[in-house]
């Protein structure tokens, strides 16, 4: 497993496409937080807190782990790589999880610089390093657990095509849906129970359940089912693969 893990994190930073993924988040956020007018921007927001920095964070991530995660299998497969890594002496989930792990790895290193924000905001403050560190750890906490959902849905959906457009497409696709959509869903229903019953099958309520601070397990059982889940899928997809 650590050597498809090697391979996988060798591979984006020995081409332009892991500088440019990373680069490219940091861009998005940082313009988004500091530069452009708006909603997500700090400076009209009046507050010196990262709250903004966590709501806009999924947005970007849904297009750019799609991004990352595309080529994963269905690079493998257009190559005919893939029966070649299947045949050697190494489980099938050993390589789902070697891919995993190297593709966490990079979106590790893309979130890792924005802890400057942290020393921005306390600047930023009326009183010096006056912020809630419980939450802004927590809310840490929930991205991370919601990029190795992303990951894990971005790496089915490369064992779903040889396309790598359409891969990044399907990516793009489910993560969405998982992220955004159960919360969409439940405003069709005028009862608030069924909305909230709805919403919960959803990641966007578990994930700012946790960025609120509190760890519940329910939260963290949800994020690691569902990634389990697709992990699982992608074992699955690449057993039955013709050979």
């Amino acid at each position: 497993m650590f050597a498809i893990f090697k391979r996988e994190v060798q591979s984006f930073f020995t081409s332009p496409i892991g500088y440019l993924i990373v680069g490219l988040f940091l861009l998005l956020n940082g313009l988004f937080l500091w530069v452009f007018k708006g909603e997500y921007n700090i400076f009209d927001y009046g507050f010196a807190d990262l709250s903004k920095f966590f709501l806009l964070a999924p947005w970007i991530f849904i297009f750019l782990i799609p991004a990352i995660t595309m080529k994963s299998f269905s690079e493998e497969r257009k190559l005919g790589t893939l029966e070649l890594l299947l045949i050697k002496p190494i489980s099938v989930w050993r390589i789902v999880l070697g891919k995993f792990w190297g593709t966490f790895v990079l979106c590790l290193i893309a979130v890792l610089p924005t802890i400057i924000y942290v020393f921005a905001i306390s600047d930023l403050g009326i009183v010096r390093g006056n912020y809630d560190l419980g939450v802004l750890v927590g809310s840490y906490f929930a991205l991370l657990f919601l990029i190795s959902t992303y990951l894990s849905i971005g790496l089915f959906a490369s064992t779903l095509s040889d396309n790598q457009i359409v891969a990044f497409l399907l990516g793009i696709l489910f993560c969405f849906c998982f992220f955004y959509g159960f919360e969409a869903f439940s405003s069709l229903f005028p009862n608030g129970s069924t909305q909230l019953k709805i919403q919960n099958w959803g990641a966007m309520a578990h994930f700012r359940s946790i960025a609120s601070g509190v760890l519940d397990t329910r939260d963290l059982l949800y994020f690691v089912s569902i990634s389990l889940l697709f992990l699982y899928l992608t074992f699955v997809r690449l057993k039955h693969l013709p050979k």
